[in-house]
């Protein structure tokens, strides 16, 4: 099977499964250096390291503006999702708002250490004093000044 896996899949993981053809980004591996996984080395014995195109990336950031789960993704998110789709490989990730855009974009997602999500949410963003709606996530109300929070679409 070939897979994708994101930071938080590697963390669950001890051993990549022999029936697994695994897929990483250089942006997963410098997560898994910068919290001290000292299995980086192990792992990439049976990982290999790619990236997607600048295309496909843009292609899920533009899908992550319509959700509303574009602040909520890192840039090693994007490029996980990006490198899943262009793969055609299934996205293994216990991160919810990973699997949200990978159901969006019809990326087939398996979580390990949760239950996954249950359905597609989409999210607006409310500023707290005026309560103007946001389509993006901004530090603070540009029309009063007021913090922004998150909330899903009804």
């Amino acid at each position: 099977m070939r897979v994708v896996l994101d930071t938080s899949a590697l963390f669950e993981l001890e051993q990549i499964p022999m029936d697994w053809e695994g897929f990483v980004t250089d942006g997963v591996l410098a997560e898994l250096e910068r919290y001290g996984d000292r299995r980086v080395g192990h792992l990439l014995t049976r990982l290999k390291v790619s990236a997607a195109t600048s295309r496909t990336i843009e292609r899920v950031r533009e899908a992550a503006r319509t959700t509303g789960d574009l602040s909520r993704l890192s840039p090693v998110d994007v490029e996980v999702l990006a490198l899943a789709l262009e793969l055609s490989a299934t996205l293994v990730t216990d991160d919810y708002s990973i699997q949200n855009l990978a159901a969006v974009l019809g990326v087939p997602y398996m979580p390990l250490g949760t239950k996954g999500i249950t359905k597609v949410v989409r999210w607006k963003y409310v500023c707290t004093g005026c309560g103007k709606i946001f389509r993006e996530q901004h530090q603070e109300c540009p029309v009063c000044g007021s913090p922004i929070r998150t909330t899903r679409k009804r």
